[in-house]
């Protein structure tokens, strides 16, 4: 994948994600709005640190299946600081977990980690691309 495509990939995740996340709260919907909110809580630092918790909803995000999860885990797991050695270490705890249907998932996992670390931004604040 060229350079462009890749920053194209990452730029479209980001605004589509910030642009329905917006579009989805301007509803008034308490449940959906609470929903969001724990969502966000969750990844707030506590007992486990914000990066810890971060690769903790990679694995999940991998083995739910869930690529739009997994763009923003990777992401997020790149802002806390995670390092590649990291990723492919949760990146195999995610496949041993979820099995070789997790395959095509990491194929787009480390694309997407390739694109971000070729200078690309993160995926924004709050999950739930969850939110």
């Amino acid at each position: 994948m060229s350079a462009d495509k890749g920053k194209d990939r990452v730029a479209e995740f980001t605004a589509f994600r910030q642009r329905m996340n917006e579009r989805i709260l301007s509803e008034d919907n308490q449940v959906v709005r609470r929903f969001f909110a724990l969502d966000t809580q969750t990844y707030k630092p506590g007992a486990l640190d914000v990066k810890t918790k971060e690769l903790l909803g990679l694995v999940a995000s991998m083995v739910l299946r869930c690529d739009d999860c997994i763009s923003y885990h990777v992401a997020q797991c790149k802002e806390a600081g995670v390092t590649r050695e990291e990723f492919f270490e949760t990146f195999s705890v995610g496949l041993v977990v979820g099995g070789s249907i997790v395959i095509p998932h990491l194929r787009r996992a480390v694309d997407f980690l390739d694109q971000l670390e070729s200078g690309e931004s993160a995926a924004g604040e709050g999950c739930t691309s969850h939110a």
